[in-house]
């Protein structure tokens, strides 16, 4: 795995689904692997850690910087999204990235986002995120289809912090039958333990501190379900909790790692997920765990 290094290598910077394909090509023709890692830009050491996961000898790694308008919704932050493209060129060039594709929204949605044709996920894009974020899914799995369909990586590496959105991709890739690895990377926290998130520059001084009441709260979960505490109180206690600190829970829930479902008896490969607005500011974390026999 390489990391940031001394030596700075500007990657490629195309904007055109013929230039990335063109390129492309000739890196296949000489026999190199691509790795991709789509990303919506304003990077920060969640990403570049994907990044390092990519980087391995004879791959070509290939980032994608591309904030995609069908994901959000009505009430959502589209046009506020930080867009810090040069300074997501500067750290890329540290990590030895080949290529940077950050194409306009008519490259990608050459018509109208309305009348596009749509990649949509069953079941599992309608419950927890997509229940309280309708449509969030279908924009992420038709955007992924299509920069799989323009990359043709051989892996593709996301964060777990996005848990929900990483099973929708697998699934996705499976149902479609697509030739791609899915790769995932473990949270990456800051010092005091709140998952990063681009979003966490929204966070004022006050509320950044009190951000961090999520995955303490999430870890006591954990630690009460793995004691043999009843989920379903502790759940109730958890929100409890952050409603008393002034946070809008969205949910708290424990499902099975696989697939999001309700744990049935015998199931021990569990997840605890939250997603909960403070302020202006949704923020979401997750903690897997395994009961033990």
């Amino acid at each position: 795995m390489s990391s940031a290094s001394d030596v700075v290598k500007t990657p490629l910077h195309v904007r055109t689904i013929d230039e990335v394909r063109q390129q492309i090509r000739e890196w296949k023709q000489a026999g190199d692997r691509i790795a991709f890692v789509p990303t919506m830009g304003n990077l920060h050491a969640g990403h570049l850690s994907l990044i390092e996961a990519a980087s391995k000898p004879d791959t070509r790694v290939v980032v994608s910087i591309f904030v995609n308008p069908m994901q959000f919704g009505e009430d959502e932050d589209f046009d506020k999204y930080p867009r810090t493209f040069d300074e997501d060129v500067d750290k890329l060039s540290k990590y030895g990235v080949d290529m940077v594709f950050s194409p306009v929204v008519s490259e990608i949605y050459p018509e109208s986002i309305e009348n596009a044709t749509f990649v949509e996920v069953p079941k599992l894009s309608e419950i927890l995120e997509g229940e309280h974020r309708p449509g969030f899914f279908k924009g992420v799995a038709t955007v992924v289809n299509k920069l799989f369909n323009i990359v043709q990586p051989d892996v593709a590496v996301f964060g777990e912090k996005d848990y929900q959105q990483l099973l929708v991709i697998r699934q996705m890739v499976r149902d479609l039958s697509m030739p791609v690895e899915i790769q995932s990377v473990s949270i990456q926290r800051e010092p005091d333990g709140l998952a990063m998130s681009s979003r966490n520059a929204y966070l004022d001084e006050e509320n950044r501190i009190l951000a961090t009441a999520i995955q303490r709260g999430l870890k006591h979960l954990v630690e009460a379900i793995v004691a043999g505490e009843n989920p379903t109180y502790e759940v109730g206690h958890a929100c409890h909790e952050l409603d008393e600190q002034g946070f809008v829970v969205d949910y708290i829930v424990v499902r099975r790692q696989q697939d999001l479902a309700v744990p049935e008896q015998g199931d021990k490969s569990l997840i605890v997920l939250a997603a909960a607005r403070l302020g202006s500011v949704r923020l979401i974390d997750n903690i897997p765990f395994v009961l033990a026999d």
